[in-house]
């Protein structure tokens, strides 16, 4: 039976409209938009487009807070924080990364997301024991998202070497290796997976980084399928830019711009270490920016010149990427304030034709997103996905407010807590500001969690 949904305010493909009734199809589809009649079989205060989270390493969940000491050296960086992730990964089983996976996915969907895009490059089993199904891990992360609900696109990681000197993986970096006849099984096995999940799931591919990939293993990656969703980390630390020029003479995003064919399948993970010239042409090639801020603050990574890149009419989404913290307005939040901090103004990141900070930024995390993760959502509009998130309008932080001024507040001036309800493709999973499996996924996590910290 199709859902009917009272919005007092919705923020439509059409812009704000009032007392709006929005109904969703049996296949998990907007079928209709209407002025309400009082007959809706439920009811909202603030209703919007919910995001998809377009970066995530779902087990390193289980690991935050754990390497936020300084390390053997005074001068600690992405580099020594790896280290503590390596180490991680020697105890984690099928059952933890299920668990775990399920968990930070139930989290996304409380602060607002409806969709998650999983960036899978742990494939093995310890020391890179091949499992008897080369998709055994990601078979865990597709149980994962059933249960969890959530809108969910797949992307099996290709991970070749340890660096541009090709040099051999060893401990950790082990159970993400694939040569390119592997990576070729893994792909086959999963594309035959699809057909039995729901529509709404996507297969995608990453190309893990330049470091991790040779030149031909980045092509085959990019034409397995040529209607599926590329990622790919690039440029995301100094060193790695460094490292990039030295092997191949040209910074990570140009050589890349100059040697493929980018285009909107597209997303470059980070970005973060681009020149003027790199951000123009990576805005005009129309593929989207990645953009992890509480993730690329954590991990010290630098500030990705957003004002230029939009400026130039780039496309970006957000995600969690290690997942230290799972919040969707705090990313928003964090990407505006860092260039705030930057250039020393406020109100970065908007135009003439939007001056609201709030919904400037949402609106194209909104879009970017659901291009990244090759999904038909982002605007309540006919005919798109039912990925939807409902505020609290009778919260004291949203009292008296309305339209823009309300993504303002959310973004800005409070947190998720003010998420009631979320949608993905139609999948009602958060009521009430809780996922509706809630405690049964947080106490296996509990267990689980507790067991390996132990065991670290």
């Amino acid at each position: 039976m199709a859902t009917k949904i009272f919005a007092k305010q919705a923020l439509t493909g059409s812009g704000w409209q009032e007392n709006v009734a929005v109904t969703i199809d049996d296949n998990g589809c907007i079928s209709n938009i209407t002025e309400a009649t009082g007959n809706e079989n439920e009811k909202v205060g603030i209703l919007l487009p919910a995001l998809s989270n377009l970066h995530s390493h779902a087990f390193q969940r289980a690991m935050a807070g754990l390497a936020e000491k300084q390390g053997p050296n005074s001068f600690d960086d992405f580099w020594t924080w790896r280290k503590v992730m390596y180490r991680f990964l020697e105890i984690l089983t099928p059952d933890d990364i299920e668990v775990i996976a399920t968990q930070v996915q139930m989290e996304m969907l409380e602060s607002g997301y409806a969709a998650s895009a999983e960036f899978h490059y742990l494939h093995h089993a310890h020391n890179g024991t091949l499992y008897d199904n080369i998709s055994e891990l990601s078979e865990r992360l597709f149980q994962a998202s059933l249960t969890s609900g959530i809108g969910y696109t797949h992307l099996p990681v290709l991970y070749m070497r340890g660096g541009l000197d090709d040099r051999d993986l060893h401990g950790g970096q082990l159970r993400f290796r694939c040569n390119l006849d592997q990576f070729q099984n893994l792909y086959a096995s999963l594309k035959a997976r699809m057909t039995e999940l729901p529509s709404d799931y996507v297969l995608g591919v990453a190309p893990h980084s330049l470091r991790a990939v040779t030149k031909e293993g980045l092509f085959l990656a990019s034409t397995l399928d040529k209607n599926t969703p590329i990622h790919i980390h690039i440029a995301e630390q100094q060193g790695e830019v460094n490292e990039v020029v030295q092997a191949l003479g040209e910074r990570p995003v140009r050589w890349i711009l100059n040697e493929f064919d980018v285009d909107e399948r597209w997303c470059f993970i980070h970005a973060t270490h681009t020149d003027n010239l790199e951000l123009i042409d990576f805005a005009k090639s129309g593929a989207i920016a990645g953009l992890c801020p509480i993730t690329e603050a954590n991990l010290g990574d630098g500030i990705f010149d957003a004002r230029k890149f939009f400026n130039n009419g780039g496309r970006y989404g957000v995600g969690s990427d290690s997942n230290v913290r799972v919040g969707l307005s705090e990313e928003l939040r964090m990407l505006e304030v860092s260039q705030r901090l930057r250039d020393q103004r406020r109100v970065v990141l908007s135009s003439d034709t939007t001056p609201s900070n709030g919904r400037f930024l949402y609106e194209r995390a909104a879009l970017g997103g659901a291009q990244a993760l090759a999904r038909n959502s982002g605007v309540i509009k006919v005919g798109a996905l039912a990925d939807l998130v409902a505020l609290d309008d009778e919260h004291y932080s949203l009292s008296g407010l309305s339209n823009d001024t309300i993504l303002d507040t959310w973004i800005f001036a409070c947190g998720d807590e003010i998420v009631l309800d979320v949608w993905a493709a139609g999948r009602h999973m958060v009521r009430n500001g809780k996922h509706i499996l809630r405690d049964n996924i947080t106490r296996k996590f509990h267990q689980t969690i507790y067991r390996l910290r132990n065991e670290l």
